[in-house]
């Protein structure tokens, strides 16, 4: 059994969801918040400073600065053990594998029940991948067809998956450049690459394939 608390930090844009599920995992006595973060930079900061057992972060963390899967690949870069558990709204296959691809150890939704959430929590601090077993199945099989999913966008790389979303967003080739450190020629090679991979002519057909693949809302 196990003698300390487990050590959680918090990563989510908004302050009533934050706050809120703070209080609802300090009403159990084995584990214990010792931070939380609005974005993602300062998510990576608190990361490196307290080591926490668990980091649970929100994907949609597009209000200021980097995303949820950028931030996840950061601490990854960091600190390779970190136990990640995904807590988001996105319930589509596409963006469960994203994540764990980026090395994310857990992903549960937001429509996940409490008794859910801290199972996830003490499987993911021990080393486990955890995963609900709804998003489980649907990563292994179609669930309308029993047949393997066929997803258009398994032909882009982890980067280029990373700026098909942002640019989607409508982030512009600067601001990107800026969200995720690198040039902004090297963003333009990147969408050059994407486009030509998913067959696309423009950013309006790339948006509509986005929303299609439930990367993004309409």
């Amino acid at each position: 059994m196990r003698e300390k608390p487990i050590t959680v930090l918090l990563i989510d844009d908004h302050p009533v969801v934050r706050n809120g599920y703070r209080r609802l995992l300090e009403s159990t006595a084995d584990i214990h918040v010792v931070a939380d973060a609005d974005n993602g930079e300062t998510g990576c900061l608190l990361h490196q400073e307290h080591k926490p057992d668990v980091t649970i972060i929100d994907l949609n963390l597009d209000r200021q600065g980097i995303d949820g899967l950028e931030t996840i690949h950061r601490i990854k870069i960091k600190n390779p053990a970190a136990n990640i558990l995904v807590f988001s709204m996105y319930s589509n296959e596409i963006m469960v594998q994203r994540a764990l691809n980026m090395g994310a150890t857990g992903y549960i939704t937001k429509q996940s029940n409490l008794e859910q959430l801290l199972k996830a929590v003490r499987k993911v601090s021990e080393g486990h991948v955890y995963i609900d077993q709804e998003l489980a199945s649907n990563l292994l099989t179609d669930k309308w067809g029993g047949k393997p999913s066929e997803n258009p966008l398994d032909v882009l790389s982890k980067r280029e998956f990373q700026l098909f979303k942002l640019i989607a967003e409508g982030n512009s080739v600067v601001q990107i450049a800026e969200m995720i450190s690198i040039s902004p020629k090297t963003v333009g090679v990147h969408q050059a690459s994407i486009m030509k991979k998913l067959k696309l002519k423009n950013r309006s057909q790339l948006v509509r394939l986005a929303i299609n693949c439930n990367v993004i809302q309409a």
